[in-house]
């Protein structure tokens, strides 16, 4: 078992490198052959994205039937309003990413931005899904345009600086899939906990177009983010302090350098396979989750405590997906799981709906139907979770392989970069989404009994060509990413010796 802050000493020092930590410290945080299980930062760090799995799960599959049936913004405005908020997020990403790469401050690199999340993030969650002014037509969209704008502000400030803290984490090849694996679980288990609990208990039992569930989701889930950022940032806290300080400072004096810098890092070659995979899979992404509950309202029929049965079922999957994850990145290298992964994901997912279309699906809303669709669900987020993991991990050994060129390490940047590649072009989903909503006439339907068979069959056939073709493509871009186990330990090896050679100049 390598150390929990492994090897530090291998990071080069010029510009923003770092050089290890302090001696006294070193030796504590270092030397232990403790499980990674038994390590309280490896819960704090992973625990983090329960916050962002509420959030996300509110926006990808939630924000648009409410905005659209609550509030009465027509289905192709509110995904415009969705959009552009994405966009900004997108952009803000890339610049707070390098920004927290080159933080000095008492709290270490990451936290001035994880603390400063707790002041935004709670309440324009709480505000955006119980409105606190009076909603009328002529400011509906302003208002979630807004609201949407300041929610994704707030995650950006404590999702990406807290993800990239992994590569100081940890550097070991495989064991960086075991920390993620743990991330993974807890955003889905945040994200489907309260799902499941809204559908179940408020959203389900009030009706997808009653305020009256919205209040007490908005209620739950600004309350959980607010002590996750609270827990994770405290828990943290002190060993990302105990770092060395970059030697190089953000200046918005010189923002055009800072720039440069940007671009210069972002030009790897293995950064750009993970980030094309990102742009592409994103337009995917973005449809497919604003369409989640109106495939399962008026697609399969269900109704809301139904939905939280399926919420339910995946319970499960974050639990085999934190086994599998290690295990198959282990025995076949991160990028063959990961694709592997997300090709058995896109063959399962059209099935149910083709089933459906062909007369072979049991009837509408049954439980026998609900059964079968929660199983191929169970089994499609088992596969997301296993390639989301690899792919992030994936991310984290870019690190180095940057490093070496650059004498700069850029996690934050490129965490945000990638989930930049996505937010943007998932705007693209989303208006897409909003669009098909429109023009195959759901947005004037509230009751299953409305929908005819030619709504169903226009919706699939919008959807799922283009979803599962944007996910091939993706994964042709993620097949050119090269870094394997020999790389990254060559990477390791050099980023050691550059040091070696630099102490022994002074």
């Amino acid at each position: 078992m390598l150390p929990l802050v492994s090897d530090l000493s291998c990071q080069a020092a010029p510009e923003n490198s770092f050089t290890g930590l302090p001696a006294d410290t070193q030796e504590e945080h270092t030397i232990t052959t403790k499980p990674l299980e038994k390590r309280a930062i490896f819960w704090f760090y992973g625990s983090a994205s329960a916050a962002y799995g509420i959030k996300n799960n509110a926006f990808s599959y939630l924000l648009l039937i409410y905005a659209n049936q609550v509030l009465g913004v027509p289905g192709y405005l509110a995904s415009i309003a969705l959009a552009i908020a994405m966009l900004w997020d997108a952009v803000s990403d890339l610049l707070l990413g390098h920004w927290s790469d080159k933080t000095h401050s008492r709290l270490g690199r990451r936290h001035p931005f994880m603390y400063a999340a707790l002041f935004v993030l709670p309440f324009s969650f709480y505000a955006l899904f119980n409105p606190v002014v009076e909603i009328t037509d002529s400011n509906a969209f302003w208002y979630i345009l807004v609201l949407a704008m300041i929610i994704r502000t707030g995650t950006t400030l404590f999702e990406v600086p807290s993800t990239a803290m992994l590569p100081d984490l940890e550097t070991d090849y495989d064991h960086r899939n075991k920390w993620l694996a743990l991330r993974y679980a807890f955003g889905w288990y945040g994200g489907n906990g309260i799902h499941t609990l809204n559908f179940m208990f408020w959203v389900g039992v009030y009706g997808v177009a009653v305020q009256t569930g919205y209040t007490i989701y908005a209620t739950v889930g600004a309350s959980v983010i607010a002590l996750v950022i609270i827990l994770s940032s405290l828990g943290t806290q002190k060993l990302m302090a105990d770092l060395p300080k970059p030697l190089e400072r953000f200046k918005f004096s010189e923002i055009g350098r800072e720039i440069r810098q940007i671009f210069q890092s972002v030009k790897n070659r293995n950064f750009a396979a993970l980030f094309f995979y990102g742009l592409i899979v994103g337009i995917a992404g973005g449809l497919g989750t604003a369409l989640y509950l109106y495939n399962t309202t008026y697609f399969f029929g269900f109704s809301g405590q139904q939905i939280a049965v399926t919420g339910l079922g995946v319970m499960v999957s974050p639990a085999i997906a934190y086994w599998a994850a290690p295990y198959f990145g282990r025995r076949y290298g991160k990028k063959n799981a990961a694709i592997g992964a997300i090709l058995v994901n896109i063959s399962l997912y059209p099935i149910p709906y083709i089933l459906l279309l062909s007369g072979y699906w049991p009837g509408l809303g049954s439980w026998l139907s609900l059964s079968i669709y929660s199983a191929f669900i169970v089994a499609e987020v088992i596969c997301s979770i296993i390639g989301g993991v690899l792919l992030d991990s994936m991310m984290a050994d870019v690190v180095e392989d940057s490093e070496v060129s650059t004498a700069r390490r850029s996690e934050g940047l490129f965490y945000a970069a990638r989930g930049f590649a996505g937010k943007a072009i998932s705007a693209g989903g989303i208006i897409g989404a909003g669009t098909i909503v429109s023009l195959v006439g759901l947005d004037g339907v509230t009751s299953l009994e409305q929908v005819t068979t030619e709504i169903r069959q226009s919706l699939a056939s919008l959807f799922l060509p283009l979803y599962c073709t944007l996910f091939l493509i993706g994964l042709w871009c993620v097949s050119t990413y090269k870094i394997n186990r020999h790389t990254h330990n060559a990477n390791i090896n050099t980023l050691a010796a550059r040091k070696a050679n630099l102490a022994s100049d002074d």
